[in-house]
């Protein structure tokens, strides 16, 4: 049995850093959003160009000079902006939640090695085909194409399987096998899924670049986005791919998609839209009556799928909410269990670091409210910036603050219970009323009620309990109600 002490004795203190404003969910989402986008385009682009080497291999015309201009897109895209997108996540993410890629390396560490030597082979083959494709015979294009393509795909097929994990790790919660774990619920759709996203994106991309090839006539260039439109076709498989996604991931992350979390609704609002959007222009326009498409409405349509990324990896990242590993480790990098020993000891107690600026804290209290919430909020809330825990609280009373921290999981239950005691409550209430008041250089100290309070507090605290707050455990204990 573990004890207490050694719970708290095994809670990791990492430096935490301050993106001022910018909630830090914002931060590491832009890169987050333009990483995958680019990523898929890579991916999907490697597809693409093996299907349209074996046409050339059929003598169809100009698709050399297509597939010659594409590649030179494809490699500056995923081998360099791509390249530099990766590496800032792995910064990015360090710096916004080291434990949560602790976690993940300590428990993959050797699926991301097998996904490293996949993403140096598509380096090395991309390289190759970039440097020596116009002088090979086309067997050894199509085969280098091909190595390229699976390559990157591998590299999709690695990597999905860890985040999927994230949300839904399945039997991996009692068997803690790095296989159950892999082929987790949400493995194969989701993978599927990107799959699909990975060969739209390529498709668009292809029309844009084809409507710069000033040297063929409009004949040809519509003959060129025929045949990469044949790459749209698997979207009819998107509605089926994400019901099955939704039907898989757990009743409380579906439920915040479906109206728990307005942000989150309208997200996969967004992404839903602007997929259908490009699907039905797609199978009606390009498919059915074919179309020509421009270069402007191609860009567009590029912009489409940019924004339907964007929501569908907000969607993603938001389904997980209370936690970023299911069942493991919260979304402030708080674990169940040392949730229970926190509430005895306080969250401050683990937190080495001084605050920042301590001298702009009126009182002690306010100065304690600060690592709270350094501790236990910034990673999802700034104070008055994006999600400003002041424009969320602020015009709350006193006790309205004290109760809804106190039962936070209560409150919203896509939040993690508090993981304090209740004076830390209080002075967490204090600093929120102290910032929304614009940060007075004086403050009153606690006066002869604070000892009501902290019982207010403390009773609050034992009726939220340290266990999560979901509507479906609501449910079930209505259901079991004499």
């Amino acid at each position: 049995m573990i004890m207490p002490d050694d719970i708290l004795a095994g809670i990791p203190a990492y430096p935490v850093n301050d993106f001022g404003p910018a909630m830090k969910g914002i931060v590491i989402g832009g890169l987050g959003i333009l990483h995958v986008f680019l990523a898929q385009f890579a991916i999907g682009g490697g597809m693409l160009l093996c299907y349209f080497e074996a046409l050339s291999r059929r003598r169809l015309p100009h698709t050399r000079a297509f597939m010659d201009g594409y590649f030179k897109v494809l490699v500056l895209v995923s081998f360099v902006f791509g390249a530099l997108t990766g590496v800032g996540m792995w910064f990015t993410s360090i710096q916004v939640s080291p434990r949560t890629i602790g976690l993940m390396i300590d428990e993959f560490h050797w699926v991301w090695a097998i996904e490293w030597t996949f993403f140096c082979m598509e380096v090395v083959s991309g390289y190759l085909f970039y440097r020596y494709g116009e002088r090979l015979p086309s067997r050894l294009r199509l085969r280098l194409l091909a190595v390229y393509s699976v390559a990157a795909w591998g590299s999709l097929f690695w990597i999905n399987g860890i985040l999927s994990w994230q949300l839904t790790p399945g039997a991996w919660l009692e068997a803690k096998s790095i296989w159950a774990g892999f082929f987790n619920p949400s493995f194969w759709p989701s993978l599927l899924y990107r799959t699909v996203v990975a060969m739209t994106i390529a498709a668009l991309m292809a029309c844009v670049v084809i409507n710069t090839i000033t040297d063929l006539d409009r004949a040809s260039r519509f003959a060129l986005m025929r045949r990469a439109a044949h790459f749209l076709a698997p979207m009819v498989l998107m509605p089926v791919l994400g019901l099955w996604y939704l039907a898989v991931i757990p009743a409380d992350s579906r439920s915040w998609l479906m109206g728990g979390s307005i942000a989150m609704t309208l997200f996969l609002g967004l992404a839903a839209g602007a997929s259908l959007l490009i699907g039905v222009y797609a199978v009606l326009g390009l498919l059915r009556q074919r179309l020509y498409i421009n270069v402007a409405t191609a860009a567009l349509l590029v912009a489409l799928a940019l924004a339907a990324t964007a929501g569908g990896e907000f969607v993603r990242e938001g389904a997980r909410k209370p936690y970023t590993v299911r069942n493991v480790l919260y979304s402030n990098a708080i674990t169940p269990a040392e949730v229970t020993v926190l509430r005895a000891h306080g969250s401050a107690a683990a937190d080495p670091y001084p605050v920042r600026d301590p001298e702009r804290y009126p009182n002690q209290e306010l100065l304690l409210g600060a690592k709270v919430y350094r501790m236990q909020c910034s990673v999802c809330h700034t104070i008055d910036g994006a999600n400003g825990v002041v424009h969320l609280a602020g015009s709350w009373s006193p006790d309205q603050i004290r109760l809804n921290l106190a039962k936070l999981q209560h409150t919203k239950a896509f939040m993690p219970p508090f993981a304090g005691t209740a004076e830390e409550v209080e002075a967490l209430a204090q600093l929120v009323m102290w910032e929304s008041a614009g940060a007075p250089s004086a403050w009153p100290a606690a006066g002869s009620e604070r000892d009501e309070i902290l019982a207010r507090i403390a009773r609050w605290l034992d009726e939220a309990g340290t266990a999560p707050g979901t509507a479906e455990r609501y449910r079930r204990a209505v259901e079991v109600q004499p």
